[in-house]
């Protein structure tokens, strides 16, 4: 069982930066990928990146390359998401989430409750 929290939303304009953080309760959060999604209003929820166990191997969504860097810290259980270059829309709810798995493709068994990040223009 891992259990996941998520901070650092909030409002910010366009362009501005934010630090999104996902905390983790459980023995096992050093050995799960942890990926980061976001649901805008009225859309289906998108993947935006994924870390590896170990945080060798990251997998970024086109939309995000270049603008958002994923880290973790296992040794704090923590994984973060550093947003750059914000633009109106990725305005949405962020989640993380984990699984045992590869960076890439589904299989996601654990989620956040979410976190509000809002980019004005």
């Amino acid at each position: 069982q891992v259990q996941l929290v998520e901070f650092g939303g909030g409002l910010v304009q366009a362009g501005g930066s934010l630090r999104l953080s996902c905390a983790a309760a459980g023995r096992t959060f050093s050995m799960h990928t942890m990926g980061w999604f976001r649901q805008a209003p009225g859309k289906e929820r998108e993947f935006v990146v994924a870390i590896s166990w170990s945080g060798g191997s990251t997998y970024y969504a086109d939309s995000v390359k270049g603008r958002f860097t994923i880290s973790r810290d296992n040794a704090k259980n923590t994984v973060y998401l550093q947003m750059n270059s914000l633009k109106p829309e990725d305005t949405a709810v962020y989640y993380c989430a984990a699984k045992l798995g590869p960076v890439n493709g589904r299989g996601y068994d654990y989620w956040g409750q979410g976190t509000q990040v809002t980019v004005s223009s």
